[in-house]
């Protein structure tokens, strides 16, 4: 009897290490967009992910690695800055070679090590090759394959597109299998999602779901159900319809009876696009998708890359709480290695830190910093309270600035990113911009071995150019 009970203990024990992850990212999803977090100026409702808030630990200081798509996606599942790799600004277009080396470890490569059966549904954005010439506005025909898609990089199945502009397209692991309309996308992902989540959990093995979102970027296409429910025109029901999404995968996992086992993520890969999104008449209206903060998608300022990032863990991560440590979306990496109690090589995971401790709810700092990149390349590092810029302007769309060569901020203070302190405080902008030059030069901005980076890498860069 009490060899049966060691053993039950130690299944338990063994589950408990091997949580499944859903990992649902949005796409262009900005701060204030979810209305917990912007209950004054929010006017979309996102009763779902306000829900998941209240179940898990809500982040208010986390960022993408970008403000844009491809090098925050590239920083997800390698846990590395996407700046250290070929993509210097902006993002991949067409179907082209493969921005995560083939060689490169990647968070499903380590996740199937330990047993994990990993999936991808939905936009990938990092490049892959196809068989078949792609068609303006569609992508690659039916049966076009591509053999060095998201299953050559740790995924056991895909189920998605590649971006944007060739969302028609949707492969089936390694070949296209239909062609749909964009209006058409997000129902289908998630349907596909949750059947997925339900046919893994009969399986009693542990799984990683990465679900990108194809919400709310343009196209900005809601489905005739949630056409007009927002009152704020296409982008707030596009809005609405991607915390539908969300609310359908917390079913999912309810239903197959592995919520308590289950890590569940929700966040976005930048700020809104305020172009797409029509910013200015929707802050008319009341709603201001970057909340308190500077800037929108694209920015260096806070708007551009500040995203929602919320974690419910049963167990684990305290029910409604909230943590202000400064976090970054390449700390999954780290995360999953802490959580499977593996140390990761030296050459994977060079920016990545583990959050595991602040979801326990230890109050230490985790990150010695954060470094952020804007779409035309410009770079900012911030380190608790303190945010320097090194460039003028926006790095990206929005209009703006003092025309100084650096921009120093006090977050603490100045959360709009108002004051530039550059001028008064020489000292702090040279030891954050030795700081800098040291993460570029020794390949990592974490502990360990340095490593190379894939280019040489140019600190300080003016002006903006619009590429997505």
């Amino acid at each position: 009897m009490k060899l049966i009970l060691a053993s039950l203990l130690l299944l338990v024990a063994n589950l408990a290490a091997q949580p499944n992850i859903v990992y649902v990212i949005a796409d262009d999803l900005g701060y204030g967009d979810v209305h917990c977090l912007n209950p004054q100026r929010g006017k979309i409702a996102t009763p779902n992910a306000d829900k998941l808030a209240a179940q898990g630990i809500t982040f208010t200081d986390a960022h993408s690695g970008s403000s844009v798509c491809t090098p925050t996606r590239y920083g997800v599942l390698t846990g590395r800055y996407a700046w250290r790799t070929r993509l210097q600004s902006g993002v991949l277009s067409d179907y082209v070679e493969p921005l995560i080396a083939a060689e490169r470890f990647t968070v499903p490569a380590l996740l199937q090590r330990h047993g994990y059966h990993t999936a991808c549904i939905g936009k990938w954005h990092l490049g892959f090759t196809v068989d078949a010439p792609s068609r303006k506005n569609q992508g690659a025909p039916l049966g076009a394959r591509t053999a060095d898609g998201p299953l050559t990089r740790g995924f056991n199945h895909f189920y998605g597109f590649h971006h944007a502009r060739m969302m028609k397209s949707v492969f089936q692991d390694d070949r296209v299998t239909e062609i749909v309309e964009p209006v058409d996308m997000l129902p289908k992902l998630t349907r596909h999602a949750a059947d997925y989540i339900a046919a893994r959990a009969k399986t009693g093995k542990p799984f990683f779901l990465y679900f990108a979102l194809n919400s709310p970027h343009t196209p900005i296409v809601p489905s005739p159900a949630w056409d007009g429910k927002s009152g704020l025109g296409k982008y707030g029901d596009f809005v609405m319809e991607t915390d539908w999404a969300l609310g359908e995968i917390v079913a999912a996992l309810d239903k197959a009876g592995i919520a308590g086992n289950t890590l569940l993520i929700f966040t976005s890969d930048n700020g809104c696009s305020a172009p797409a999104a029509g910013v200015d008449k929707l802050e008319r209206q009341g709603h201001y998708p970057s909340a308190q903060f500077r800037g929108y998608k694209s920015d260096i300022w806070d708007g551009g890359h500040r995203i929602p990032f919320m974690i419910r863990w049963p167990g684990v991560a305290k029910p409604g709480a909230t943590c202000a440590q400064l976090t970054c979306l390449t700390d999954l990496m780290a995360t999953a290695a802490d959580i499977l109690g593996t140390k990761l090589p030296d050459n994977a995971g060079e920016d990545s830190v583990s959050i595991l401790p602040l979801l326990k709810g230890e109050g230490r700092p985790v990150r010695e910093a954060v470094v952020h990149h804007s779409i035309n390349g410009m770079f900012s590092i911030r380190q608790g309270n303190t945010k320097l810029i090194l460039g003028t302007g926006s790095g990206g769309w929005s209009k703006g600035g003092d025309g100084a060569p650096a921009q120093l901020y006090n977050m603490a203070n100045d959360i709009g990113e108002q004051k530039n302190l550059q001028a008064a405080d020489k000292e702090t902008v040279q030891r954050l911009t030795k700081l800098m030059e040291r993460y570029v030069s020794d390949g990592r901005s974490n502990t360990g071995t340095p490593q190379r980076n894939d280019v040489a890498i140019q600190l300080w860069k003016r002006g903006a150019k619009r590429s997505e």
